[in-house]
């Protein structure tokens, strides 16, 4: 159908018109959430700048974590008073995607936004929070732990895919020693045994490292559609396979029992977790109070509790429930993730 040059001129004209509003409303769009970012949050937390050090403190247990509450000091690594979660945060002015910390070591992973892409990286920082060393990440951050010792640093990206909840994804789980900088690069060149036989494949996952020593640790192993819970050598350079279904997985501080993060038959293929802590003596699981979905690598906090994050208002929110079962889930304080405890 031939239409008239005016006909044709009017549609250009709303089309350049239509594409016009749309820009605008981008640039508004954005503007308008560059501006809530650098605002504090209404109602939220008291954030503000000051000291932090990954020291034993002097003045009480520490609960550090990434604060997720909008203001200029979102995404940054603050402190508060390990029984006074809700209290007044001190912002470090260090931003993690990623964080854990032990014994005076910090792992941080980090994004570098690009003109074209972001990339990552992994930064191991000292007891004031200052860098170290730092290793190109080959992906996303999802997951990362410091060894009591604060000796070893693990973490763990996402090379392709962005959840763990279908099986198009592929991981990269690295360990490195801050004493001499000795890296291992990706624990899926370990031997993995399974079944008490050596077992091979070209789809094996590693993620969720939890550290009992500066040699043994756990973790997560997947393979044709299975997680196992593997016991890790880092001498031996081996993954020995102990309980099934089990993802990122944390031990307890007596090094008894692991929480984790198991798929439950019979729930949404999207949202399959629940909380989970295993005995390693007696491989007895127990299913803990909280009957939401959980996609985070727990915390213990003391023998006794767990600390997860649930998707919250501004991205994530904490809470505790009891390890055996009993009691019911609590929260623990907004705005917040990634926790690690000093003290």
């Amino acid at each position: 159908m031939n239409l008239p040059n005016r006909t044709r001129m009017i549609i250009l004209l709303v089309a350049v018109l239509l594409l016009g509003a749309v820009g605008t409303g981008a640039v508004l769009y954005a503007a308008d959430r560059t501006s809530r970012r650098d605002q504090a949050q209404p109602g939220g937390p008291s954030v503000a700048s000051g000291a932090v050090s990954l020291d034993a403190p002097s003045g009480g247990r520490q609960l550090l974590f990434r604060n997720m509450a909008w203001g200029p000091h979102r995404d940054e690594i603050t402190t508060v008073p390990a029984d006074h979660p809700d209290g007044p945060r001190t912002a470090s002015g260090v931003q993690c995607l990623r964080f854990h910390a032990a014994a005076g070591t910090g792992i941080c992973l980090q994004a570098q936004h690009g003109a074209l892409e972001d990339t990552y990286r992994a930064v191991i920082l000292d007891d004031h929070l200052r860098e170290r060393r730092s290793f190109p990440a080959a992906g996303i951050p999802t997951r990362s732990r410091v060894s009591p010792s604060g000796h070893l640093a693990a973490w763990t990206v996402f090379v392709s895919g962005d959840s763990y909840a279908g099986s198009n994804f592929s991981t990269r789980t690295s360990v490195v020693d801050v004493r001499d900088w000795n890296l291992r690069e990706n624990l899926e060149d370990f031997a993995v045994i399974l079944d008490g036989h050596p077992y091979q494949a070209h789809d094996i996952n590693v993620w969720g490292v939890t550290f009992a020593d500066d040699n043994t640790f756990y973790a997560t192993v997947a393979s044709a559609g299975q997680t196992h819970l593997v016991r890790g050598d880092l001498t031996a350079r081996t993954l020995t396979a102990l309980h099934d279904n089990v993802e990122c997985p944390s031990l307890s501080p007596d090094g008894t029992r692991v929480a984790y993060k198991k798929r439950v038959p019979g729930l949404p293929a999207d949202s399959p977790w629940r909380l989970y802590v295993l005995d390693l003596a007696t491989m007895t699981e127990t299913a803990t109070a909280e009957q939401r979905e959980i996609d985070d690598q727990a915390l213990w906090s003391g023998d006794a509790t767990l600390v997860y994050a649930l998707p919250g208002d501004y991205g994530a929110d904490l809470w505790t429930v009891p390890a055996d079962g009993s009691g019911s889930p609590q929260a623990l304080t907004k705005a917040a993730v990634a926790p690690a405890y000093l003290g």
